[in-house]
């Protein structure tokens, strides 16, 4: 894993708060129980109770529900610099499951760790808020977007939403990013069949918008992509430091 003063958390983190010396040491113990998960294997399943959470230092992860059908539900994807289950470790149980995607590096952080550097690093503590207030957010667009905006939209949105958030830590900028989500990961998240995810992705191609190939996303035409979406970045707040 990268020094926590370059770490992906520590990199998403400086977009709300300069952080001091003291409370770069406390996010380095945080980073103590290092871990390696394989690809497939859920970290935390729903219901779980007495789990950890996650800092996700590389590797994608999915977080998911199932339906009593069986069907599945993804909520969101955690990238490098994400908490998982921040939210679960403070409830009862968990109330949905985390699967990494591909293998993946993660710190493993007991509530009462957690609990300990919020009450001596308020300044940290508001920055992980933030964090999470970040995450609420992007599951509240996640809900417009199924709700309210069509399958083309809905695509671009998503890949425009992903592109952002890994520039944030380096992985990702105008141009495109890497991404080793498949189109049923596509479907279970956009509320769409497979079979109507690759039509839509062809669509986005032809239409010289973008290209979803290989592992890797490209941007042909970004500005034409936000017109599409309707995407407006505002409610990612990443910006710049909002605490000196």
């Amino acid at each position: 894993m990268k020094p926590v003063a370059s770490s992906p958390l520590t990199q998403k983190l400086l977009a709300f708060v300069a952080l001091s010396e003291p409370e770069l040491a406390v996010l380095e113990r945080l980073h103590q129980r290092r871990r390696t998960f394989v690809a497939g294997r859920d970290m935390v399943h729903q219901g779980q109770s007495k789990q950890a959470a996650y800092i996700l230092s590389s590797g994608w992860v999915c977080s998911y529900k199932i339906q009593p059908d069986g069907t599945r539900q993804i909520v969101d994807f955690q990238v490098p610099g994400d908490f998982l289950g921040l939210r679960s470790v403070l409830l009862r149980s968990s109330d949905h499951s985390f699967e990494p995607i591909v293998d993946i590096q993660a710190a493993e952080v007991m509530a009462e760790d957690l609990l300990d550097a919020f009450a001596h690093m308020p300044r940290l503590a508001t920055a992980i808020l933030w964090a999470a207030s970040r995450d609420e957010a992007m599951v509240v667009e996640h809900l417009v977007g199924i709700g309210r905006r069509d399958a083309d939209a809905r695509m671009a949105h998503f890949l425009l939403e992903l592109g952002s958030r890994l520039a944030l830590v380096g992985m990702g900028s105008k141009e495109g990013y890497d991404c080793p989500l498949t189109q049923y990961h596509l479907a279970d998240t956009l509320g769409l069949s497979a079979v109507h995810v690759n039509r839509v992705l062809r669509q986005l191609r032809e239409a010289g918008l973008a290209t979803f190939r290989d592992g890797h996303v490209t941007f042909h035409d970004y500005r034409g992509l936000v017109d599409l979406a309707g995407f407006d970045p505002a409610y990612l707040d990443q910006t710049g430091p909002l605490l000196k």
